[in-house]
């Protein structure tokens, strides 16, 4: 009798054994990291004044750069080998979107946590918030709206009707003009009466470069984003202009709207034709 209860216990150690065994050697799902890399053309962007940070020339010639970065990332899904679409908490800012801010290098990195395990060819994400999530909700995502509310992020419309998507400041030209360079939705109508004008929220899809693949070891994906696209995009070559006429882009003015969505197509892409505006993905790590 005490040889076969021995025998039970052996049995179900061994067995407890497998189970954790197996759990380890095939996990249901794992941890994918995005981590994200801010260049001008191949070098990674530094912030400053007007002698310290990085300088970028465009198509036109303007050399500018840039004091202040920041991005709405959201909507994330992660598309499988086969085709299968992955979403990340698409419906919850406070657990799937992040603003990118160049000044703070631990946003840089955003940790997609509990992805199924398999290969995955291919990610979408928006530059910004869809429409029906572009409400400045206090209640309801407290954590991304205190994010994006900071007085050191600021990417909240001053008007209280969405957030900012981009939010550039900086420098351009030989003589140092600033430039300040903000997208996102717009509205139009009159009080208690606003419908959407300009959709600013693009869809990006990028291909990666090899499988990533999740399984007892989580992956890396490195998402470039190339600001030399702002003013030489392949949608829009853009000349920054100072002033209030119609022409007038390099800072916020009453013409912006129709401005803005240059930038927005260039950062983007329109949609259409261009799906991964300035976006690409330079390595996966597995």
């Amino acid at each position: 009798m005490q040889n076969f209860k021995k025998y039970l216990l052996l049995s179900a150690f061994s067995l407890g054994v497998i189970s954790c065994q197996n759990s380890d050697d095939n996990p249901v799902a794992n941890n994918v990291t995005l981590e994200f890399n801010n260049t001008f053309k191949n070098t990674t962007i530094v912030l400053g004044g007007t002698t310290a940070a990085t300088t970028n020339i465009s198509a036109e010639g303007q050399v500018h750069h840039f004091s202040e970065l920041k991005y709405v990332i959201s909507n994330i899904r992660l598309i499988k080998a086969d085709g299968n679409e992955v979403p990340y908490k698409i419906n919850d800012l406070d657990q799937g979107a992040t603003v990118i801010d160049q000044s703070k290098p631990e946003t840089l990195r955003y940790i997609l946590s509990n992805i199924p395990a398999g290969e995955y060819k291919r990610i979408k994400f928006g530059l910004g918030v869809k429409r029906d999530l572009n409400v400045l909700d206090q209640v309801r995502f407290p954590k991304f709206y205190a994010t994006a509310g900071a007085n050191d992020t600021q990417m909240m419309w001053e008007w209280g009707a969405g957030y900012r998507f981009t939010k550039i400041e900086g420098f351009y030209g030989t003589d140092n003009k600033q430039m300040s360079i903000h997208t996102g939705s717009t509205i139009k109508g009159t009080k208690d009466n606003f419908t959407q004008g300009v959709d600013a929220y693009r869809e990006v899809t990028l291909d990666l470069p090899k499988n990533a693949i999740v399984d007892n070891k989580a992956p890396k994906i490195t998402v470039k984003a190339d600001f030399d696209k702002l003013l030489t995009g392949k949608i829009n070559t853009i000349v920054l202009v100072t002033g209030t006429g119609s022409d007038g882009n390099a800072t916020p003015n009453i013409h912006t709207a129709n401005q803005m969505i240059k930038f927005v197509d260039n950062l983007g892409g329109n949609g259409s034709s261009d799906t991964s505006g300035m976006f690409s993905v330079s390595s996966v790590e597995n």
